[in-house]
């Protein structure tokens, strides 16, 4: 397994990921658009974030693109760290691999000096909650409605 940064001009190989393994976009967007999708992995930040500023990760296996990260920092606080995307392919998970990608996702953010690592999870993804959870995230009992798709959101903090 190889964890490395990924840059723009990477834009089409998280298409392809994305192409392979549809299923968050499908349930977060209801549809999985990968060109457009892989452009805004490089580009949406959390607010007051500077998208230049994220680390943007690749994990692989043999080779193959089998997840993304996105990770900026000062957000919600100027040293807090926000994890905005984390996705594995199906072929990735189950097996570890989500725990050591976040492994690195921490460690990233604690080598900014960020005292939390914070994220926001869909209802609509028991899954995926219990992901977070397992890996020590509780919630903050913030959240909303997501405006553009009516999802629930709900923010999760770690600390670091």
């Amino acid at each position: 397994m190889l964890i490395r940064d990924l840059t723009p001009d990477e834009a089409p190989l998280v298409a392809r990921f994305y192409t392979e393994a549809p299923d968050y976009w499908r349930l977060a967007e209801g549809a999985c658009e990968p060109e457009r999708q892989s452009r805004e992995f490089f580009s949406d930040a959390p607010p007051g974030c500077d998208p230049a500023d994220s680390r943007y990760l690749g994990l692989f296996l043999d080779d193959r693109l089998s997840g993304v990260a996105e990770l900026s920092f000062g957000f919600p606080e100027p040293d807090d760290a926000y994890l905005g995307l984390m996705l594995l392919g199906p072929w990735a998970q189950g097996a570890g691999k989500g725990a050591a990608f976040l492994t690195e996702v921490e460690r990233l953010a604690r080598t900014r000096n960020a005292r939390h690592l914070y994220l926001a999870v869909l209802e609509a993804n028991p899954r995926g909650r219990a992901f977070w959870e397992r890996e020590g995230f509780s919630a903050t009992g913030l959240g909303g409605t997501d405006p553009d798709t009516g999802h629930v959101l709900h923010r999760l903090v770690k600390a670091l």
